[in-house]
C-alpha cells in the first residue's frame, strides 16, 4: 500500500521515518532479561521447531601410553569421542494492535499517531522481555520444590508444589546412565520419567527413587508459574520426611542460594535479605562448572529488582568493602553502577515477586546470575518477507520485531491500524555433556548457566 494513500496531514510523518524513530526508542529503552539471551536468525523452510547442537568435550588423558602395547596401525590407542548435546527452539506468533479514529482524532491526530507507535513498541519490549525471563526461569526453578500435603502413613506419592524438572530426565539405551553414555560419547536424550528411567530425589532426610510425576488437575502451585502435582516413588517415603514444608531436590536441580542456606522457599524468614555472601556463592557455583562470563569476560550479569539493590546497602560486607573510599559513586547514587564481586548489576522491575507461602506481609524476590549461553532467542527471518508482509505496505522491522501501519479500508477510509508482531522464541539450553569427567568441579545440575537467588524482601 503506497503512501500516497494516507490521508495527506500524515504523509509528511511518515516520509520523515517519525514513526520508526519513536518505535525503536521504545524498544532499546532498558532491556533487562532479553538482554543476555544469544540472537539467533532462524531461517526459512526448516519447520517452526529447531534443533540446535552444542559440542561437548573429551575426556582428559592422565595415563601414559605403555610401550608393550604402541604397536600395529592403531599405535595401541582406541578411538575416542567428543559428546554432543541437542536443544530445541519452538517459534511461535505474537501480535497486538491500536486503532485510530482520525475523525474523531482530528484535533490531536499527529500526536495521538506517534504515541500510538510509542505505545506498541513499549508493549512489544516489555512483552519479549517477560518472555525471556519466562523462559529463563522456567529451567533455573528445575527439580527444586517441597511437600505440600504430609502424609498420612508411609507411600509411595507425595504431593508437592512444583513438578518441574522431575518429569524428565536425560536417557540412553545400552547404557546405566546419562553419564555413562556421555563418557561414550553418545548423545543422550530427553525421556519421560518411569521405571526405567529415573532419578535420585532427596525429601527431608533421605533419598528415595523417582519413577512417575503427574500434574494436578487444578494447579495450585504457589511458585511462579509452577506446576502443582505428584511424585512418585519405587519405595515407600516415610511420614517425617513426607512432612509439609520439607525440601525435595532432584539429584540434576539447578543451583538456587539463599541466606542462612535455607533448602526451599517455605523455610525463608524475615532476616533472610540478599547479602553479598550469597551473591558471591551464586557466583562460585558458576565459575565451579566453567561458565563462561557474558561477553566472554570474566564477568556475568545479574538482573534485580530495586528492592533486592537496596538490600545490599544495609548489608554489613557491603558496607565494609566501601570503608575509607570515601564517597564513591555506588553510595552517592543509590544504584550498583560499578561491576564489582564478578557481576554486572541490571536493574529491572520485571523480577519475580511472591508472597510468602507461609509467613504474611513477607515477599520472596528472586535476582538471578547469568552467564554467556544462558538464554537463546531465535527470531524469525522471513517476517518481512514478501509473503508475509507484501512490498507495497508499511513495514518497518525493529530490533526483531515488526512494527505495521495499515492504511484505512473501512467504508469511510477512517481507521488506520497500527500493529506489531513477533515471530521467533526463547529457550535455555542444558549442560548435561559437562560433568566431573570433563570438568573435575562441575555439579551435576542439568542447566548450569545461571544461578537463582532467593530471600526476602
Amino acid at each position: 500500500m503506497g503512501i500516497q494513500n494516507f490521508p495527506v496531514s500524515l504523509q509528511p510523518i511518515i516520509q520523515q521515518g517519525f514513526l520508526e524513530r519513536e518505535f525503536e526508542q521504545a524498544l532499546r529503552s532498558q532491556l533487562a532479561y532479553r538482554e543476555v539471551a544469544d540472537r539467533e536468525d532462524i531461517a526459512v523452510g526448516i519447520g517452526e521447531t529447531i534443533t540446535k547442537t552444542r559440542a561437548g568435550l573429551m575426556p582428559s588423558v592422565t595415563t601414559p601410553l605403555a610401550s608393550a602395547t604402541n604397536t600395529n596401525l592403531d599405535n595401541g590407542l582406541t578411538t575416542g569421542n567428543w559428546s554432543v548435546e541437542q536443544y530445541t527452539l519452538s517459534m511461535n506468533f505474537y501480535a497486538a494492535t491500536i486503532d485510530l479514529n482520525m475523525v474523531t482524532s482530528r484535533v490531536g491526530i499527529a500526536n495521538q499517531f506517534l504515541q500510538n507507535a510509542y505505545a506498541n513498541g513499549e508493549q512489544a519490549k516489555r512483552s519479549l522481555d517477560e518472555l525471556a525471563r519466562n523462559a529463563l526461569f522456567a529451567s533455573y526453578f528445575n527439580g527444586n520444590t517441597r511437600v505440600r500435603t504430609t502424609l498420612g502413613s508411609a507411600g509411595p506419592t507425595i504431593a508437592v508444589d512444583d513438578i518441574r524438572g522431575f518429569t524428565q530426565a536425560p536417557s540412553v539405551a545400552g547404557f546405566t546412565s546419562a553419564a555413562a553414555a556421555i563418557a561414550a560419547g553418545v548423545q543422550p536424550t530427553w525421556a519421560a520419567i518411569s521405571g526405567s528411567n529415573t532419578i535420585s530425589v532427596v525429601i527431608g532426610s533421605d533419598t528415595y527413587t523417582l519413577i512417575g510425576a503427574t500434574a494436578d488437575a487444578a494447579n495450585v502451585s504457589s511458585t511462579p508459574n509452577g506446576v502443582s502435582g505428584t511424585l512418585t516413588f519405587s519405595g515407600n517415603v516415610s511420614v517425617a520426611d513426607g512432612t509439609a514444608g520439607n525440601t525435595v531436590i532432584a539429584a540434576n536441580a539447578s543451583a538456587v542460594k539463599r541466606p542462612s542456606g535455607r533448602s526451599n522457599t517455605s523455610l525463608l524468614q524475615a532476616t533472610d535479605t540478599l547479602t553479598m555472601s550469597v551473591l558471591l556463592d551464586g557466583v562460585a557455583a558458576m565459575r565451579a562448572n566453567a561458565v563462561p562470563g557474558v561477553g566472554g569476560g570474566p564477568m556475568y550479569n545479574c538482573y534485580l529488582d530495586p528492592v533486592s539493590s537496596r538490600q545490599l546497602f544495609a548489608d554489613p560486607d557491603f558496607k565494609q568493602l566501601f570503608q575509607g573510599v570515601g564517597l564513591t559513586t555506588e553510595f552517592a547514587a543509590g544504584t550498583l553502577g560499578s561491576p564489582f564481586l564478578g557481576l554486572r548489576f541490571r536493574p529491572t522491575t520485571e523480577a519475580y515477586v511472591q508472597p510468602h507461602p507461609s509467613l504474611s506481609n513477607l515477599y520472596v524476590r528472586r535476582p538471578i546470575i547469568c552467564g554467556q549461553g544462558a538464554l537463546i532467542e531465535g527470531d524469525f527471518a522471513g517476517m518481512a518477507a514478501s509473503e508475509v508482509a507484501p512490498k507495497d505496505s508499511i513495514v518497518s522491522i525493529v530490533d526483531g520485531v515488526a512494527m505495521v501501519t495499515r492504511e484505512p479500508i473501512d467504508r469511510l477510509q477512517q481507521i488506520i491500524a497500527q500493529s506489531w508482531y513477533w515471530i521467533g522464541g526463547f529457550c535455555t539450553p542444558s549442560d548435561v555433556t559437562t560433568t566431573p569427567t570433563t570438568v573435575p568441579t562441575a555439579t551435576s545440575a542439568l542447566y548450569k548457566r545461571a544461578v537463582m537467588i532467593e530471600h526476602i524482601g
